[in-house]
């Protein structure tokens, strides 16, 4: 295979995408949940625009389409989508970001300049091993970075580019698309597959260079609203039934090991409360449950379902009741169908100078929901450490690698048709 002579722009634009805040709200009933997403949304129409795509747009409801033209005669190469969030995290402030670009990492804590008290310490960040004379990009400390999912934006728009200006690459029909709402797990709600038109797709979302992720968790949420009696406080000795301590109750009888994320790793699943609100008479608890299996899921809402009525046993004039509302569910299931889905993206990686690894996400991405609404779509590293915090972090030559991963793909594709 004769070597490709890259040249990138990836830097320059992530950081010019991270300054636009993009914050989603898990609170707004509106697609996209914040106006703002749009702001980011018509920059990057516009860019694709000028680099020579006609098709790209933006929409109401806050998603970005855009094709890049086959350049292959032949007739049966698959439509092969890359996709990236624009939203960040409703965690941490995504307002106001001050990217620093710390050139020729050699190793250390980076302290970061904007707040002296937030430190990227190497022994919490072992990946930082693989950056020695690399450039991180950080936050200044006082807002995330916003490399979740900034870094896979530019990385497909710097591939757009470069493939734009290389025509004498081989590939298909290559589709793009930036999905808001992603942080709030609304990200495909509104995505419309037929305008799309893939085959199969990728999210650009993934965490260390070379990592290709096949599997996720199957999520559901879970709602227990309390409905307590109240009284007077002067006069409630035998009366009162506090809904706010029912609720306290509950989530005091969680398991203390084994069901949390903070007792839990690898592909062991959890139980963990995200919310609590309410007054005497009424209160609510929200969880998020997560397990790679669908009976782990299953298990652990009975398991909630016998505490809630364990605790209301205590109450009896008291009433609970849980609402499970599914989210996603392991991707693993549709992706094992399509499995040249994930070889092509390790041959790709290689292509790219990497060792592949293929892992499990401890979370889920917009791909998770597209591969059970039809279109399979593995998750492949963009390079984001310490997503949803104020020490996230990402290198320029891990971002540059995603590019280069994302050209091979695109004529993987093609040579194999």
């Amino acid at each position: 295979m004769t070597a490709i002579d890259f040249d990138f722009t990836v830097l320059e634009r992530f950081l010019r995408y991270v300054t636009i805040d993009t914050q989603s709200d898990p609170a707004s009933g509106t697609c996209p949940s914040t106006e703002k997403q749009k702001n980011l949304g018509a920059l990057l129409a516009q860019e694709l625009r000028e680099l020579g795509l006609a098709d790209a747009h933006l929409d109401d409801h806050g998603y970005v389409y855009a094709t890049i033209p086959t350049t292959t005669a032949k007739p049966n190469v698959p439509v092969v989508c890359f996709c990236a969030h624009m939203d960040t995290s409703p965690d941490c402030s995504g307002a106001g970001v001050k990217p620093q670009v710390w050139k020729d990492y050699q190793g250390g804590d980076i302290v970061l300049p904007g707040d002296s008290s937030q430190v990227i310490r190497r022994a919490d960040h072992p990946a930082l091993a693989d950056q020695i004379g690399h450039d991180i990009v950080t936050s200044d400390g006082t807002t995330l970075l916003g490399a979740d999912n900034k870094a896979g934006v530019a990385e497909i728009m710097d591939a757009a580019r470069f493939l734009l200006a290389h025509p004498e690459i081989q590939h298909g029909t290559l589709k793009i698309l930036f999905t808001p709402d992603e942080e709030i797990g609304r990200g495909v709600d509104k995505v419309d597959l037929n305008k799309l038109g893939a085959d199969f797709a990728y999210t650009m979302d993934g965490e260390s260079a070379g990592h290709i992720e096949d599997e996720t968790f199957s999520a559901d949420s879970a709602v227990i609203t309390i409905e307590g009696v109240s009284a007077h406080p002067g006069f409630a000795k035998g009366k009162i039934e506090h809904a706010i301590k029912i609720a306290a109750a509950i989530i005091e009888r969680l398991p203390k090991t084994g069901c949390s994320p903070e007792t839990t790793e690898g592909r062991e699943g959890f139980l963990h409360p995200v919310g609590i609100s309410g007054t005497l008479e009424k209160a609510t608890v929200g969880f998020i449950v997560r397990d790679f299996t669908e009976a782990g899921l299953q298990d652990k809402e009975t398991l909630l379902q016998s505490i809630v009525e364990e605790v209301m046993l205590e109450y009896p004039r008291s009433r609970a009741r849980i609402e499970i509302q599914p989210q996603y569910r392991n991707m693993k299931q549709v992706l094992d169908r399509h499995p040249e889905l994930v070889e092509n993206a390790r041959e790709a990686i290689r292509r790219a100078g990497l060792t592949p690894v293929t892992a499990a996400i401890r979370g889920g991405t917009d791909g998770a929901r597209l591969s059970f609404m039809g279109l399979p779509c593995p998750n492949v590293f963009a390079g984001e450490h310490a997503f949803h915090s104020r020490l996230e972090w990402v290198s320029r030559q891990d971002m540059e690698a995603a590019v280069r991963t994302i050209v091979h793909l695109a004529m993987i594709f093609e040579q194999q048709a």
